[in-house]
C-alpha cells in the first residue's frame, strides 16, 4: 500500500501487511522519537472536531508538534460556521487549503469518507459516529503487540457497548485478520451489530456472544472494556436499564489468567473500578500513551516523511 497522500478512514481499507507496516513504523518511532523531531517541519495539521474529544485530539496535536509541525483547528463545533449551517463539504474545501493533513471527528457515520473524497490533502478519521476509529485501533494493536509480542491467535474479550462502540467495530475487524478468537460480552440492547457478525463469519473468525464476564474470564488473553455511551441513547430510561451490571472490579478478576491484560479506550465512567488500576492486568494508561508514537507514525506516513 502506498501511504503518501492516502487518507486513513477505515481498517477495512487495510490488508494485514499494511497494518503491520504501520505498527512497525510506530515501533521505530517509539524507540527513537528524537529522530523524528523535524520530519514534519513546515507542515500544518488541521484538527476538525465536531464532536468532543480529549485523548484523540491532544495526542494528534502532540504527535504533530513532536514531529516539528504546526497545529490549528477547533475542539467544538460551537463557534464555527457549522452553527450557521455551513455544510461539511464546504468546510473541508476551505480548510484543506490551509493545511497539509486533516484529522476529523464527526457524529455522523460516513462523514470521514465524504471528507476524504472532497479533500486535496490526506484525511485521518478521528471517529465518525458509531462507525470507525482507525487511529485508535492502530494504537490498540500496537499496545497488544508490545505486551503479548504477537497478534496472531489471541483470545480477546470485548465488554460493554458493542453496538455503538466504534473502537470495538474497528478492532474486531482488525483482529479478525490475525485469526483472533473473540468473545462479545454485552447487555441485550447493545450487541455487536448484525452486519459485523456477518462480516466476521465471512472472515471465518471464531466468536461467541455472552452476557457475563464470568462466563469467559478464564480464557482471555485480552479484555477490551468500553463504557456504556449515554450520548448514543435517545432515551435515558434505556441507558439506565443497561448501565448496571457492566462494571469490572478487582475482585471480579479472580480466576482470570495472571497474564490477561485489560484495555479501555477511555474515558471511563462507571464500568471500570479504580482498584483495577494497581493490578497486573491494567494496561489502559499505557495504551493511551501509545497514541503518541502511533499517531506520529501515521502523520509521517501520509505526508511522505517516511515510507
Amino acid at each position: 500500500m502506498k501511504f503518501k497522500g492516502t487518507s486513513i478512514i477505515s481498517l477495512r481499507d487495510f490488508e494485514r501487511d499494511d497494518i503491520m507496516h504501520v505498527l512497525e513504523s510506530a515501533g521505530k518511532v517509539d524507540e527513537n522519537r528524537k529522530a523524528y523531531a523535524n520530519k514534519l517541519t513546515g507542515k500544518v495539521l488541521a484538527t476538525l472536531f465536531f464532536e468532543s474529544s480529549t485523548r484523540t485530539r491532544l495526542s494528534f496535536e502532540s504527535a504533530m508538534l513532536r514531529c516539528g509541525g504546526e497545529v490549528m483547528g477547533f475542539s467544538d463545533a460551537k463557534g464555527t460556521s457549522a452553527q450557521k449551517g455551513e455544510s461539511l463539504s464546504d468546510a473541508i474545501k476551505i480548510v484543506d487549503s490551509y493545511s497539509d493533513v486533516l484529522v476529523l471527528r464527526h457524529p455522523v457515520d460516513g462523514a470521514a469518507r465524504l471528507a476524504s473524497e472532497i479533500s486535496h490533502v490526506p484525511v485521518i478519521n478521528g471517529g465518525d459516529g458509531a462507525n470507525q476509529h482507525p487511529s485508535q485501533t492502530f494504537l490498540d494493536l500496537f499496545t497488544i503487540l508490545k505486551t503479548k509480542k504477537k497478534l496472531d491467535r489471541l483470545k480477546v474479550g470485548f465488554m460493554g457497548d458493542l453496538k455503538y462502540g466504534r473502537t470495538v467495530h474497528s478492532l474486531a475487524y482488525a483482529l479478525g485478520l490475525f485469526n483472533a478468537r473473540m468473545y462479545f460480552i454485552s447487555p441485550p440492547l447493545l450487541p455487536l451489530p448484525k452486519y459485523q457478525k456477518e462480516e466476521l463469519d465471512e472472515m471465518r473468525v471464531n466468536f461467541s456472544e455472552h452476557r457475563e464476564f464470568d462466563e469467559v474470564k478464564k480464557d482471555l488473553d485480552i479484555l477490551y472494556v468500553t463504557r456504556i455511551q449515554r450520548e448514543r441513547f435517545g432515551d435515558d430510561l434505556d441507558y439506565e436499564k443497561v448501565k448496571e451490571g457492566y462494571f469490572l472490579s478487582r475482585k471480579m478478576l479472580d480466576g482470570s489468567k495472571s497474564t490477561m491484560k485489560i484495555l479501555h479506550p477511555l474515558p471511563r465512567v462507571d464500568e471500570l473500578s479504580d482498584d483495577v488500576d494497581k493490578t497486573e492486568h491494567a494496561l489502559y494508561f499505557e495504551q493511551a500513551a501509545n497514541g503518541i508514537p502511533v499517531r506520529m507514525a501515521l502523520l509521517c506516513l501520509v505526508m511522505g516523511a517516511i515510507r
